[in-house]
């Protein structure tokens, strides 16, 4: 399933636990899919706290307690990582990560918490949603294979790379515009995970932001950058961003097209995406500003210009995810619609 519509599931699975109606969720993926970081925007999303307890960490006796003597009885000390409703709210994720990593032992202590919710005397609070996620094993990953009390004790969701998901997410957080135009260029590039060659660097969109941190750390050390990037998505991704980025020095004036002043198209591909993608930014930080509706006209006007009209369509997409529906109220839409009416804009 695409990250969006996980994230929807994650979202009413959430909202779901103090109603009463939760089923624990376990997504399952490769390394760098963003599983975990799904987890973390929906609890972001409603200011709840994450305790996130790996597993492949802890021993049963970690999960289930040290068990004590009182008077003629032993009793468990409860973990203190635990939900606990006075500490740490009545509502939050328990996030249980490289669930597939645990070893048998340590599965066999989660399946009462997972399913009942409890672990001995101990009960988790009702506002707390209950997570995990893991790789499968093929992955090359330290799996183990889930025992099926453990997997009944689930609903299952594979987690799935999708570009436009990721291009939507990619904009709100800031991500580098030069980037995302090379992903839109090689899509094929957002995730290239080969587990029968294992490889230590390799695209992902995990590893495609720290590309992001290295870009602006480096790209003033030319005898830096490509060795960086090639560190962060692997060898040949790396050369191909960074004969991306030097090819933009022969991009537009993207000053000249937000003020609406004539400015060309770029023949190449390669530079019609990283146009798109600059103009997409601009038009993000421009969207507070008194002249914002001004320059996404002015974009929308520069969009109808583009040879192969499926460009100026992404565009636009793009424009529409990242800023809403202000963007119909732009006079230029209506143009650009008219012009564009026979090509689909959304999926």
């Amino acid at each position: 399933m695409r990250p969006a519509q996980l994230l929807r599931v994650l979202d009413r699975e959430f909202t779901s636990a103090a109603e009463g109606h939760h089923t624990p969720v376990m997504l399952w993926g490769p390394p760098g899919v963003g599983k975990s970081q799904m987890v973390a925007q929906i609890a972001a999303r409603h200011a709840a706290p994450v305790i996130d307890i790996r597993l492949s960490q802890m021993e049963p006796s970690d999960l289930r307690g040290i068990p004590f003597r009182a008077g003629a009885q032993v009793e468990w000390a409860i973990p203190a990582i635990l939900p606990d409703a006075n500490r740490h709210g009545d509502k939050g994720v328990l996030f249980l990560d490289e669930i597939t990593s645990a070893p048998p032992a340590v599965s066999a202590a989660a399946y009462q918490l997972i399913l009942d919710r409890r672990l001995g005397e101990y009960q988790v609070p009702d506002g707390w949603a209950i997570f995990a996620a893991g790789n499968r094993q093929g992955d090359r990953g330290v799996t183990y294979s889930m025992p099926a009390p453990l997997a009944n004790r689930f609903s299952h969701f594979e987690v799935d790379t999708h570009l436009d998901d990721w291009v939507a997410w990619a904009y709100k957080s800031g991500i580098d515009e030069r980037i995302i135009a090379f992903l839109r260029f090689r899509p094929e590039r957002l995730f290239d995970f080969d587990p029968a060659h294992n490889p230590i660097a390799f695209p992902s969109p995990r590893s495609w932001e720290f590309a992001h941190r290295g870009l602006h750390k480096f790209e003033d050390q030319a005898d830096l950058l490509q060795g960086t990037l090639q560190a962060c998505v692997g060898p040949a991704a790396g050369i191909e961003l960074t004969a991306f980025i030097h090819s933009l020095e022969q991009m537009p004036d993207l000053d000249a097209i937000v003020r609406g002043e004539s400015a060309s198209v770029p023949r190449e591909i390669d530079l019609q995406y990283a146009v798109a993608a600059a103009l997409v930014g601009r038009a993000i930080r421009a969207a507070s500003e008194p002249e914002g509706q001004q320059i996404l006209d002015n974009i929308l006007q520069y969009a109808g210009r583009f040879p192969q009209r499926e460009m100026g369509v992404m565009l636009v997409s793009d424009l529409h995810r990242a800023v809403g529906s202000q963007l119909f109220e732009v006079p230029a839409f209506t143009d650009w619609a008219q012009l564009v009416s026979d090509v689909m804009l959304y999926d």
